[in-house]
């Protein structure tokens, strides 16, 4: 592929991803999700309209805004209100991300940074433009020669999401009151087999940050990303099942492979962070480059 042609791939992998910054976005019609007063997030305006039946939870759109009661005023009654509202649109059966439901608890702040305000299920999260939090693992090798290889991982063809596609060595997302490097060690050892003692050697190293809606809401998102290099001689084995196998491909092949429709979205910007990072992609020679490195850090306020 011609580097124009690669670069522009590049740029609608970035452009899709951080579409609700565009225009022609539901943003300028999207509520803010409030809670003591603090945005958490964005509510779609037909997502507002089912919310206006549970009038003990949420109050009505006011001042461009959807906020919970102020009765709710702890973690533990906010989480638990709100969760019954979403167990009983999950049993109606008519929103599509509520079919998909996880058993995952996701913490809701206005900054990663602040004091939770409560739980959400982690497929309801797009419903209130929640921010979500995740962690991704660029694992790779470096030859005798000095050449650097990527280790990347096929989705099981049965994930919920994106089935069959490549994604990074090993990711998750973060699960309320649970830590960052706990989240790496853990994703390391289930789903690519990868022990403690090397998983515990990965370095943070950026957050990749966007913003982009569907039709089940908004996803405002943010992954830790951390580089592990990993010793040559190890090839990662398939854990738990939510993947069915792993390859170890030159950072040329990994270059090409990201403007293919075969890599997971957000783990395609990792990866494109990681070359960038490394100086595989360069700006004397990259035309793009700083696009690039705007696309992979844009921040919802």
């Amino acid at each position: 592929m011609a580097n124009s042609a690669w670069s522009e791939k590049i740029l609608q992998l970035l452009r899709r991803m951080n579409n609700f910054y565009l225009p022609g976005s539901c943003r300028p019609h999207c509520f803010r999700f409030e809670i003591n007063e603090a945005q958490v997030g964005w509510v779609p305006p037909q997502v507002a309209s089912l919310l206006a039946r549970y009038p003990e939870v949420f109050t009505p759109p006011h001042g461009g805004a959807v906020s919970l009661c102020p009765s709710l005023d702890t973690y533990g009654r906010r989480s638990e209100a709100v969760d019954a509202v979403l167990q009983t649109m999950r049993q109606e059966g008519n929103l599509t991300c509520l079919k998909g439901w996880r058993d995952e608890k996701y913490s809701v702040m206005s900054k990663f940074s602040d004091p939770p305000m409560m739980w959400m299920e982690r497929a309801a999260t797009s419903l209130f433009g929640v921010k979500r939090y995740g962690v991704h693992i660029n694992g790779y090798t470096v030859s005798e020669g000095g050449e650097v290889s990527m280790w990347l991982a096929r989705r099981s063809p049965t994930k919920q999401t994106y089935p069959g596609l490549l994604d990074n060595v090993a990711a998750g997302g973060l699960a309320a009151g649970v830590g960052i490097k706990h989240t790496l060690v853990k994703e390391c050892q289930e789903e690519a087999c990868i022990p403690a003692v090397i998983a515990e050697k990965a370095h943070p190293v950026t957050t990749v940050s966007y913003t982009y809606e569907e039709e089940d809401g908004v996803f405002a998102e943010s992954q830790f990303a951390f580089d592990l290099e990993l010793p040559r001689e190890f090839k990662p084995r398939v854990g738990d099942g939510e993947v069915q196998d792993f390859y170890l491909l030159p950072i040329d092949k990994v270059k090409e492979l990201l403007a293919t429709d075969d890599f997971k979205p957000n783990c395609a910007m990792v990866v494109l962070d990681f070359l960038i990072r490394h100086s595989f992609i360069e700006p004397d020679t990259e035309p793009c480059y700083q696009e690039f490195v705007a696309g992979l850090h844009q921040t919802l306020e």
